[in-house]
This record gives structure tokens, sequence and C-alpha cells, in this order.
């Protein structure tokens, strides 16, 4: 009953994220049927829409990057069971994420407007971001990354095993393609307006910080194999020369 209570929890988790990523999408697309969207929504104070706006953007990058870290995880896993500890992670996540878009405050002043170069552009951001989401996440361990290998082990009574310090073709190219695709996702927008824009910021700052956070932690993990990836490896932008033999 445990292992198939386990599984369980790691699908609905599992559907969650991908609930709250389409959701994102959405809502930074300004799709029509929604009736709160990154740009149109109840008219609120500027005062009180800046508030709520950092307020939500402060809990989203705490949660995401807090529950990830290694001291975390351990305190954490003393109250729950560690093969759930990735699909409770996704979840909370992924409750976050909804949350933060349920309950953003427009500021709706234009920056730049659309026009048929800008859409473009952003067309082809949004799309290669995305492609590099998905490429990204596979190439590592979809599955292990959102929590479901982790409970699939545990119902079939495996032993689970850490994926290992790797660096499939992306990898070799920038050392974290995921948060390359977000911020080629985040910043595909035909139009800017006040509110993206604070919304674009904070999630780059988060990734950026995150990124240190994340890199600090794999240093601790893998010692002397990741500095040396941290060498040859660029963090963001692409390593586009050849590959030596």
């Amino acid at each position: 009953m445990l292992r198939s209570l386990a599984l369980l929890y790691g699908l609905a988790s599992y559907l969650a994220f991908v609930a709250a990523g389409l959701y994102l999408v959405a809502v930074l697309g300004n799709y029509p049927g929604l009736p709160r969207t990154m740009d149109r929504g109840p008219d609120t104070s500027p005062a009180t829409a800046w508030s709520i706006d950092l307020g939500l953007l402060a809990l989203f990058g705490l949660q995401h990057s807090g529950m990830a870290r290694p001291g975390f995880k351990r305190w954490w896993t003393k109250l729950i069971p560690a093969v759930v500890e990735r699909s409770t992670y996704v979840l909370c996540s992924s409750l976050a994420l909804a949350l933060l878009c349920w309950q953003w405050r427009t500021l709706p002043t234009e920056l730049w407007p659309a026009n048929s170069a800008t859409i473009a552009l952003s067309f082809l951001s949004a799309g290669i971001g995305g492609l590099l989401l998905l490429a990204a996440s596979w190439q590592l361990d979809h599955f292990d990354l959102v929590g479901l290998r982790q409970v699939w082990c545990f119902a079939l009574g495996r032993a689970y095993e850490p994926p290992r310090f790797r660096m499939p073709w992306l990898y070799r190219r920038v050392r974290h393609p995921l948060m390359l695709g977000a911020l080629l996702l985040i910043w595909g927008t035909p139009a800017l307006t006040v509110g993206r824009l604070v919304f674009n910021l904070g999630l780059t700052l988060y990734i950026l910080v995150g990124i240190q956070l994340e890199e600090r932690d794999l240093s601790r993990e893998f010692g002397a194999e990741y500095a040396a990836y941290r060498q040859r490896v660029p963090m963001l932008l692409p390593a586009l020369e050849k590959e030596s033999a």
C-alpha cells in the first residue's frame, strides 16, 4: 500500500508540474480565456501591485532555491520519507509558480509595443527556450528531475541510485542549459510592459543567484571533477567551438 501511495503521490506531483508550466505559458502569453494574465487583470494601485508582485517573486525564489539545498533536504527527510522528497519539492515548486501566476498584479504601462519584428523575435526566443528546456531535462534524466524515477523504483522494490555526474551534449556547451532555456522563454515577449519587466528581471535574478548556490553544492559533491568542468564549459553562453577529439 505504501509503495502504491508513493507512486500515486509522485504522479500527482508531476501532473501539477505540467499544469503549472502550461499555466505559466498561458499567463505570459496573455491567453484570452484567463481572467488574469501578465498584462490583464483587475485594477490595482501601483503601490499594491509592486508590493504583491515583489512578494510573490521572493516567495517563489526562496521556496524553489531553499528546498533544493542539501541542508534543507537532510532536515526535511527527517519529517517525510526520502523517496518522496523530490516529488514534494516538485509539488511545492509547482504550487508556488501557480500562486505567482494566479495572484500577479498588472503594471500595464507599455515600454515598447508589439510589431511584426518583435512578434517574430519573441516566437523564436520562446520557441528555442522551450525546446531547450525539454531537451536539457531529457539529456540528464527527466524522470529523476521530477521525482518519478525515485517513486517508481520504490514501487518496484528496487534500490534507487542517484544519477552520476555526466556531461551530455548540451551540457558540454553550457553548464546550465535548463536555465538558459528558461531565460529565452521568459524574455521572448513581443511587447514589454512594466509588469513583464519586473517579472523577467525578478526571475532572471533568481536564476543567477540559484546557479551560484547550485554550483557551490555541486563543487562540494563532486570536487575536482566539477571544478575542471567549470573551467572548460561556460555557464550560460554557449561554447560554439568544435570539441577536441
